[in-house]
């Protein structure tokens, strides 16, 4: 039987974290707490250093090694969160870090982690190749691998944000977060059942990488044969087993997003919370916005990281206002006269919505003799503006087809 870790190490960790770590801020959300008719907070571990809460674990995890292991240097695996606090971790203690990331790591964050004077190494399309990688060269080198959530100082590290969520809400009823390996909420889990039994902990993955529904119903934790999400923190296949151990015993529920889900978060958090966060650290606000998770007010979503690669956030955010209904992409046929492409962006302007881009062709086999494929990009206010428009349009004579109808 694994021995779960203890209120006291979460506490013990605190006491080690005094003057690393910050006491990062609660912040309220009106929108949240408008759909779930209750009071909702935002733990925002995104602005912690490093840009995420992985800074707590691997920092107790590494300024407990002897002399000799720091003296040996510590080695490392992730695509970019756990890379930066271990990095920073081992510089305040002066051991050198080495990291594996995969080799499509967030630019920033492969940056970000050489910024705090590890040696990154890029090996591998996941994090799981990566950690192989470490290992391998822990074994190798004796550097000592510190791996990203299944060590119990790791966790016990982790579950210091909810210690804070529970001094800063001691109201709260429901704490939902982000789970990958699983080291975080292992560590809020400890501690908010050992101080507040009644509290509800939930866990949120990716749908596409999603590793502990399947392991909590085999009993034993099972390695996706395949994964993919655009929340990279998170994207982990296989949990843990001493993570695995603690959310079966200590977790209420674990629920699953989907990439849509993710990106309309991301949206609302940027516009509505003023808050930059990475798809990993959105997705326990997605499971609320989209009704994945009953729960009970006063409610935390941790946005667990901030560290989003600006060309990955143009994205995610057209793909966050096309999912919300106020992003539109669609073809339009006509026919091919003078005046014909004026007229229709002019009907367009009438309904008040904004043509960012616009694509003129001829050349469509598909197309008939006189008929003209105009490909656009318009902005409107949400669903139902877009299918007034919609409507507006084919009454009008054309023929609008949405993409994978052509």
């Amino acid at each position: 039987m694994t021995e779960l870790v203890g209120l006291a190490d979460v506490r013990a960790a605190r006491e080690l974290l005094a003057g690393v770590t910050r006491t990062t801020p609660l912040e309220p959300s009106r929108p949240l707490s408008a759909i779930l008719g209750g009071p909702a907070w935002l733990k925002c571990e995104n602005v912690q250093r490093a840009g995420s809460y992985k800074v707590r674990g691997a920092y107790v995890r590494i300024a407990r090694l002897s002399a000799e292991e720091r003296e040996r240097g510590v080695v490392a695996a992730s695509a970019g969160n756990h890379a930066q606090g271990v990095a920073l971790a081992a510089g305040l203690v002066g051991a050198h870090a080495t990291v594996f990331m995969p080799v499509n790591a967030p630019l920033p964050k492969v940056a970000a982690t050489k910024g705090y004077g590890a040696t990154v190494e890029l090996v591998g399309n996941t994090v799981d190749e990566s950690l192989v990688a470490a290992q391998t060269f822990a074994e190798r080198t004796g550097a000592v691998f510190i791996h990203p959530f299944d060590h119990r100082d790791v966790i016990a590290g982790q579950g210091t944000v909810a210690l804070e969520i529970l001094e800063q809400c001691p109201e709260v009823r429901t704490i939902v977060t982000g789970v990958g390996g699983g080291g975080l909420i292992s560590g809020m889990a400890v501690a908010a059942k050992a101080l507040r039994p009644d509290v509800r902990v939930v866990g949120v993955q990716a749908a596409t990488a999603a590793a502990f529904p399947p392991s909590l119903k085999a009993g034993a934790p099972v390695r996706l044969p395949s994964f993919s999400t655009i929340a990279d923190g998170i994207a982990v296949g296989c949990p843990g087993e001493l993570t695995f151990t603690h959310v079966r015993e200590l977790v209420d529920e674990i629920v699953t997003v989907s990439e849509e889900d993710i990106s309309r978060a991301l949206l609302m958090l940027l516009e509505r919370g003023k808050q930059v966060v990475e798809p990993a650290g959105a997705v326990g606000v997605a499971a609320l916005l989209a009704g994945a998770v009953e729960v009970a007010a006063p409610v935390v979503a941790v946005l667990s990281g901030g560290n989003i690669d600006p060309l990955l956030m143009l994205r995610v955010i057209e793909h966050g206002l096309a999912a919300a209904g106020r992003y539109l992409r669609v073809t339009v046929r006509c026919s091919d006269r003078p005046g014909q492409l004026a007229s229709l962006l002019s009907e367009i302007a009438e309904h008040r919505a904004n043509v960012v881009d616009v694509e003129h062709q001829r050349a469509n086999p598909h197309l008939r003799l006189g008929e003209v494929e105009v490909a656009l990009s318009v902005e409107t206010r949400g669903v139902e503006h877009s299918d007034t428009l919609i409507s507006a349009l084919r009454a009008s004579g054309y023929q609008v087809v949405f993409a994978g109808e052509a």
